[in-house]
């Protein structure tokens, strides 16, 4: 076996790849279609939703719930606690992991985005890419439309107030509010 890395182990190192790998393509595949079926699946049929989504990512807490539509690319990266909520419209670009913690209430149309894209024109045009991991602390509450960025972690008990874009990490216990979120108060 050859000493150097393949694009599905640079990524899953978290050092620069290139998307276009077949083992990655066959991953981000296998999320698409058991995204599709999370997505098109009877909504009253919770044994069949908790057994799709169970499959799909990496870890599902008990309790939880996940209202789809759901988009991921790879869902074996992303990891969620116990008695969280997720409302519909999630999407995860989940190519460093995602960290979801215990009791979070995610509202709709909420996205956490792990990819990152080089400045340098050459190596975009190249198709570099990269990521960085996001962590959400338990009993976080991200409003509405909230966008979280690479490399982000965001302290327990925190709440983001809808629209809210999230640029760096956030303590625990406060207040986030706009676009970058800036803390506007302890809680």
């Amino acid at each position: 076996m050859s000493a150097e890395k393949s694009m599905y182990e640079r990524m899953l190192a978290g050092e620069p790849y290139i998307a276009d790998d077949p083992a990655l393509a066959r991953d981000s595949e296998r999320a698409q279609r058991l995204a599709h079926l999370i997505n098109t699946s009877d909504p009253t049929d919770h044994e069949r939703q908790r057994a799709l989504v169970t499959e799909l990512l990496g870890g599902f807490g008990e309790g939880s719930e996940i209202r789809p539509p759901l988009q991921c690319d790879y869902g074996y990266q992303t990891s969620i606690g116990a008695r969280t909520f997720v409302n519909w419209g999630l999407v995860l670009l989940d190519v460093a992991t995602v960290t979801i913690g215990d009791d979070v209430q995610i509202g709709p149309n909420v996205q956490l985005l792990t990819a990152t894209h080089p400045l340098e024109p050459g190596s975009r045009r190249d198709k570099w890419e990269a990521a960085e991991p996001i962590v959400i602390g338990d009993n976080v509450w991200l409003g509405g439309g909230v966008i979280v960025c690479p490399g982000v972690s965001i302290g327990a008990d925190t709440v983001v107030g809808a629209g809210s874009v999230v640029t760096r990490d956030l303590p625990s216990r406060v207040l986030a509010v706009g676009s970058p979120a800036r803390v506007v108060r302890e809680l």
